[in-house]
């Protein structure tokens, strides 16, 4: 079953160099570990989702371009924001494809 991602979170980009770990500013209140609960709203380039180090689509520095979260919570919401999951997905307009590689915590927080 999915899980909860949380800030902390590790991302992969499929056209990046490096990890990133994701920021949540979606909402301040609801926590699991003591670690902010991410939303679909936590998509802000730089913001939410640091760069990548290098792209290589563009062959340069990875300036992110997040359209939007796919595979979110289907009832799970925080202030409306579906939550995400370690099976969600974000799809970059420069061409890659962001994924999470770790939900951030080590509880068992799954979504049904």
């Amino acid at each position: 079953m999915p899980e909860k991602i949380t800030e902390q979170a590790i991302l992969l980009c499929n056209k990046g160099a490096k990890p990133s770990k994701l920021k949540v500013t979606s909402q301040d209140f609801c926590k699991a570990e003591e670690k902010l609960i991410a939303t679909e709203q936590d998509k802000q380039a730089e913001t939410n989702i640091p760069n990548f180090g290098s792209c290589s689509t563009t062959r340069s520095s990875c300036r992110p371009s997040p359209i939007k979260w796919e595979k979110t919570a289907e009832k799970d919401s925080i202030n409306n924001y579906k939550i995400l999951t370690d099976e969600s997905t974000c799809q970059c307009s420069i061409g890659g494809k962001i994924v999470v590689q770790h939900k951030g915590h080590e509880e068992k927080h799954e979504i049904i």
